[in-house]
C-alpha cells in the first residue's frame, strides 16, 4: 500500500484551500447576477409591473443595459463626481449617500452601499422614488437609448410573469 507523506496531503489541502478562497472572494466582488426570468418575478413581487405606469418588461430591460442585472455594479462619472449604484444604477448626486459626492441630495435617504446588496428591496424602494418625479422613467439614460419605443416583450419572454 502506497500512502501520500504527510507534508504532501498538507500542500494539496492549502491548495483546496487557496482555491475554495479565491472562488468565495470572486462571488462576494461580483455580488448577484440575476437571471433575466428571475429578476422579472422578483420585479413582479415587489409590484413594480405597472408601477406609475410602467410595464414590467421595462423595469427588466432598464436593468439589463444599466447594469446586466448585476447587483454590485457600479459605474464613476468624472464630470459630476458621482457613482451609479447597483441593479438600476441609481446615482449618488440626487438620489443616494456615498460620503464622497460633493452636493449630494440623497432624494431616497438611503446609503449607496445599500444599493449593492443580494437584496434589492432598498434598490427597488429607490427606483420607485426615482420615476415618480417627473422625469420618470426617463431619468435613465440606458432605458432611452435601448428600452424607450421598443418591443421589450423578450424581457419577460417565457418567465410566467
Amino acid at each position: 500500500m502506497f500512502l501520500k507523506p504527510q507534508k504532501d496531503l498538507e500542500n494539496s489541502n492549502m491548495k483546496s484551500l487557496l482555491i475554495l478562497g479565491f472562488l468565495l472572494l470572486s462571488l462576494t466582488v461580483h455580488g448577484k447576477i440575476f437571471e433575466r426570468c428571475e429578476l422579472a418575478r422578483s420585479l413582479k413581487r415587489f409590484g413594480m409591473d405597472g408601477f406609475k405606469g410602467i410595464s414590467l418588461a421595462n423595469w427588466v430591460c432598464l436593468a439589463k443595459w444599466e447594469s446586466s442585472y448585476n447587483t454590485r455594479a457600479t459605474n464613476y462619472n468624472p464630470s459630476s463626481q458621482s457613482t451609479d449604484y447597483g441593479i438600476f444604477q441609481i446615482n449618488s448626486r440626487y438620489w443616494c449617500e456615498d460620503g464622497k459626492t460633493p452636493k449630494s441630495v440623497n432624494a431616497c435617504h438611503i446609503s449607496c452601499n445599500a444599493l449593492l446588496q443580494d437584496d434589492i428591496t432598498q434598490a427597488v424602494t429607490c427606483a420607485k422614488r426615482v420615476v415618480s418625479d417627473p422625469q420618470g422613467i426617463r431619468a435613465w439614460v440606458a432605458w432611452k437609448n435601448h428600452c424607450q419605443n421598443r418591443d421589450l416583450t423578450e424581457y419577460v419572454r417565457n418567465c410566467g410573469v
